[in-house]
């Protein structure tokens, strides 16, 4: 049994008689120990759809319309609200992409992390344990940085806080929402390199939600590319990343600067994601698809996400096209 599968994932904003679809139709799965990256533009829904594994997306405005959300076999989507406080840290554990909008900026450090033990594991609240937490993240220091306020710490600092938080309940499955967005390269790559680390010494398994292809080669074992709340291409990585097939997973792979290439300007993809309760009639990248003109009727007909060879699925009408 896998540790998280998502079956027909649909959920909306809005009136229901107006209603505006964020997510619609999603299915993946996640094994225990294994790497996803969720890979898409802003908007196209990879953080709702991640917020939804333990039901944070605020009900309303959202509404769970249809589909499933299994972890460990339970469905989230049918928990009360006493079963979502165990699963929410205890089972899957979150770290935001603003380490400094999520710390609370008049607690110490030290008391946060703890906070988290004592909803979790009462018995490990100790000053000890959360020392030993610090220093599993890489803190130097970690006696003395234990009673800093956050904006004593780096941006960097502040983010392996926030791993801290969310590694002391000792979560099976950790959801990685754009961590590195807010920091430098050369810290980026730091905290990419410490999230592998410690997924692999501690087993768990991890949904990585990202924008850039360039940073998930090393980190992920599938790749799934979310656009206008659908899944379009989902494989393997390393095939992924050898050989895109989906028009719009090739656009971003384009658009990552390669090293030893020499191009003054990197191919930009043309247009925008489109708005919730605006999808095209159609394939929702028919607009932006560079094939579009040899293909019109792509414009009226809806593509099925089809499984085109073993454990290789693309949303697209001539999906054998591009092999």
């Amino acid at each position: 049994m896998p540790l998280l599968e998502i079956k027909n994932l649909q959920l909306e904003f809005g009136s229901k008689e107006k209603p505006l679809c964020a997510i619609d139709g999603v299915s993946l799965t996640l094994e225990a120990g294994e790497t996803l990256c969720l890979v898409g533009e802003s908007g196209c829904g990879k953080s709702v759809t991640a917020l939804s594994l333990a039901r944070l997306v605020p009900s309303p405005p959202a509404r769970y319309v249809g589909g499933e959300i299994l972890l460990n076999g339970h469905d989230v989507l049918r928990m009360n609200a006493s079963e979502l406080r165990q699963i929410r840290g205890g089972v899957v554990s979150y770290i935001f992409q603003e380490p400094s909008a999520s710390l609370n900026p008049v607690f110490r450090v030290g008391s946060q992390i703890k906070e988290s033990l004592q909803l979790h594991q009462p018995a490990k609240a100790t000053d000890h344990e959360v020392i030993r937490l610090l220093k599993l993240v890489g803190i130097p220091a970690a006696e003395s940085r234990l009673r800093d306020y956050p904006h004593q710490l780096s941006g960097g600092m502040q983010q392996r806080v926030m791993i801290a938080m969310a590694l002391a309940s000792e979560p099976k499955l950790l959801v990685a929402d754009e961590p590195t967005t807010a920091l430098d390269v050369t810290i980026q790559a730091q905290i990419l390199e410490l999230l592998l680390d410690l997924k692999k010494r501690l087993g768990m398994a991890m949904l990585l939600i990202t924008h850039n292809l360039g940073i998930v080669s090393d980190i992920a074992d599938r790749l799934a590319v979310m656009y206008a709340g659908q899944i379009v291409e989902l494989a393997s990585a390393a095939e992924l990343l050898r050989r895109p097939l989906h028009p719009y997973t090739r656009a971003l792979m384009n658009s990552v600067p390669k090293l030893g290439h020499g191009t003054e300007r990197l191919p930009a993809i043309g247009g925008s994601v489109p708005n919730l309760g605006a999808w095209p009639k159609g394939c929702r990248f028919y607009p932006r698809c560079p094939n579009a003109p040899r293909h019109p009727e792509c414009a009226a007909r809806i593509p099925e996400l089809i499984e085109i060879e073993p454990r290789r699925w693309v949303r697209c009408l001539y999906a054998e096209e591009l092999r």
